[in-house]
């Protein structure tokens, strides 16, 4: 047996014992293009900017096995404040979800059981993108599956906390990065 015979046997031994690799984790959106910029309906319609300050509608697919709920946020990692700004955070959203819809309100749209932060906003809804005039920041909408049924915090949690709890149960984690200046 030559060496490279052998070097071929070994490998194929190696991944015979290997599960088979399921797709991507994968976030998409009729709203959002992944490296494209926010349209004026994702804008805020506060602190200067006069967009329609609407969610975007989110899917996704392919969650690992394991998922028991499911975190959705939008992250601006620019914003002037050393630590970013959490536009948007909604948690203990149930396994069986495969997508929002635009346009959830702190009054509808959510789906049942599904928890909106505070976040940064101050308020528990989304609030899109204002970046101080001659600036372009980057907002990065992300959905990350969890090992847990939920999240033990409520609306009033910082994007910080619920970060640290999505991190400390993710499985895995899908993202859209966008761009907004003014």
């Amino acid at each position: 047996m030559t060496f490279r015979t052998f070097a071929l046997a070994a490998t194929l031994i190696a991944f015979a014992g290997l599960p088979a690799l399921a797709a991507d984790f994968s976030l998409v959106s009729p709203d959002l293009k992944d490296g494209g910029s926010l349209v004026e309906a994702q804008v805020s319609n506060t602190f200067g900017c006069d967009g329609g300050n609407v969610s975007p509608a989110l899917s996704w697919q392919n969650a690992p096995a394991g998922t028991r709920s499911f975190v959705v946020t939008a992250y601006d990692p620019d914003a002037p404040t050393g630590s970013g700004f959490w536009h948007w955070v909604m948690f203990n959203i149930p396994a069986d979800v495969e997508g929002i819809d635009a346009g959830i309100t702190p009054d509808s749209g959510a789906p049942k059981g599904a928890v909106q932060s505070r976040a940064d906003a101050g308020f528990a809804s989304y609030l899109g993108a204002c970046p101080p005039p001659g600036q372009t920041h980057r907002y990065v909408f992300s959905v990350t599956a969890l090992s847990v049924d939920k999240l033990e915090l409520d609306e009033s949690a910082s994007g910080a906390l619920i970060g640290f709890m999505t991190n400390a149960n993710a499985l895995a984690r899908a993202s859209i990065t966008v761009t907004y200046g003014r």
